[in-house]
């Protein structure tokens, strides 16, 4: 996934889940924000962020969007629709080149959910993809805020096992080369760790995928492993709360 006419600005502030202020060459600059998270962990004041300018002649609220912000040495891709086009570009990768048909945006029961996958023998697979920003010390952590959505989509996926599909959620880490593994945020929400293990239990295949990340673009990296037994209590430790 490529981006252009990016520009590199400095984070001020984010009165609400929408908008952020970014000073940009000296000048205070409102810009819209692709990500309704709270990602408090990466939207410092100070912090380097890369925004997105719209195109010329276009029309609407916000000249800017961000799409990535540096955290210490690490740039965080927080774009929230880069991982259904990276998940996309993986899958293409995997099924595009037999006689597969990947489906996007797929009702099932009361969700809509992200990608069906027809396989050969005439089955069918139902992914949901879940972008993670979160991460501590190697570890990244999904969700970072209460996700009844989230809950619901892990539900359907147990259910269509029952019914026949293969099911799969996938995570996308959306930055390069510092995640070991993703577990589940039992500190912000206990419910969605509770019905992740649950749906692999019954038969739900649960993956994570890691990504080269620049300013100017994502791309799919390689898998990498998800610990189903949620945030080590050394965390507590160090410092680091994942409830905010």
């Amino acid at each position: 996934m490529q981006y252009e006419r990016m520009v590199k600005g400095f984070f001020l502030s984010r009165p609400n889940r929408f908008i952020a202020y970014v000073d940009l060459n000296g000048v205070r600059t409102i810009c819209h924000v692709r990500n309704t998270g709270r990602c408090a962990e990466l939207l410092k004041p100070g912090a380097t962020v890369y925004m997105q300018e719209a195109l010329p002649g276009t029309v609407r609220k916000t000249r800017f969007d961000l799409i990535a912000v540096e955290k210490g040495s690490v740039l965080v891709n927080m774009d929230s629709q880069a991982p259904n086009q990276i998940a996309w570009e993986y899958l293409q990768q995997l099924y595009g080149g037999s006689d597969s048909c990947i489906e996007r945006e797929v009702v099932y029961g009361q969700s809509r959910l992200d990608f069906r996958i027809r396989l050969p023998g005439n089955q069918h697979m139902l992914i949901e993809v879940k972008g993670v920003t979160l991460e501590h010390n190697g570890i990244a952590a999904f969700p970072d805020a209460p996700t009844e959505r989230g809950v619901r989509h892990l539900r359907e996926l147990e259910h269509s096992v029952g019914e026949g599909y293969k099911a799969m959620l996938l995570f996308i880490v959306q930055m390069q080369g510092v995640v070991h593994c993703v577990v589940p945020n039992d500190i912000t929400h206990r419910a969605f760790g509770d019905a992740l293990r649950a749906a692999v239990q019954h038969g739900v295949m649960v993956r994570a995928l890691d990504c080269f990340v620049t300013p100017e673009s994502i791309t799919p990296r390689q898998m990498i492993p998800v610990k189903l037994d949620g945030i080590p209590e050394e965390f507590f430790m160090r410092g680091m709360n994942f409830s905010k």
